[in-house]
């Protein structure tokens, strides 16, 4: 282990420690947007991404400890130990975020925005859509209990198409627009799609793999 795999570490722990934190101490009496605050802000952690040195290192040591961990805040955990930001809403939505991460982080260690995209989309584009959706969604529908709109939507797809340029040109990438528009609209259709907190898998696995179907690991 390196000492920029130990910085990396240092930091994702520390980074999502403080927004607990903040998200108990100054949203607790908000539990969803309390929710919503973690599940946007974690995304974050796709700029600490290149930090990491080992692939087994951010795979089973930064990223799979947040299945267990999330598991045991969320209202199935067989322990006492809940947190607003789990307990409301979709109950095991961290849960699957978490697998989320791990997978990506394993496969695509070598191409580290390929994972950037996907956190992107389950993050910034899902997390914005349940809100935008709550605030101005009049249009809505759903699917197997699980209420949408088209106005969430519309507002994840949009976030998609700033926010993932941002994550390409962060990682130094180039940016094609019709490849953008691609997996926004794809990864926006999957979490319209899925219910029960499981567009945190389709979203950010439908993103990853819109970007190298539409050839954007060869760009």
């Amino acid at each position: 282990m390196s000492g920029s795999d130990i910085l990396g570490l240092l930091m994702v722990y520390l980074y999502v420690a403080v927004l607990l934190i903040v998200s108990e101490r100054l949203l607790g009496d908000r539990p969803n947007l309390s929710r919503k605050f973690v599940h946007i802000m974690v995304g974050n952690i796709l700029f600490i991404l290149p930090l990491f040195d080992s692939r087994l290192v951010i795979t089973f040591l930064a990223a799979a400890p947040f299945i267990p961990l999330t598991f045991l805040i969320s209202p199935y955990s067989p322990l006492k130990i809940k947190h607003r930001a789990s307990s409301y809403g979709h109950g095991l939505g961290l849960v699957y975020y978490s697998v989320s991460w791990t997978v990506l982080a394993y496969l695509f260690f070598n191409t580290p925005w390929v994972t950037g995209i996907g956190i992107a989309a389950m993050s910034y584009g899902d997390g914005l859509a349940s809100l935008i959706g709550e605030r101005f969604g009049r249009t809505t529908f759903s699917v197997l209990g699980d209420r949408k709109s088209l106005e969430g939507s519309l507002g994840m797809f949009l976030t998609l198409m700033v926010t993932l340029p941002v994550v390409l040109i962060y990682y130094s990438q180039n940016i094609t627009p019709v490849i953008i528009l691609g997996v926004a609209l794809v990864s926006t259709v999957l979490e319209a799609l899925t219910p029960r907190g499981l567009d945190n898998l389709t979203a950010c696995f439908g993103a990853v793999a819109a970007y190298i179907i539409l050839g954007g690991m060869s760009v």
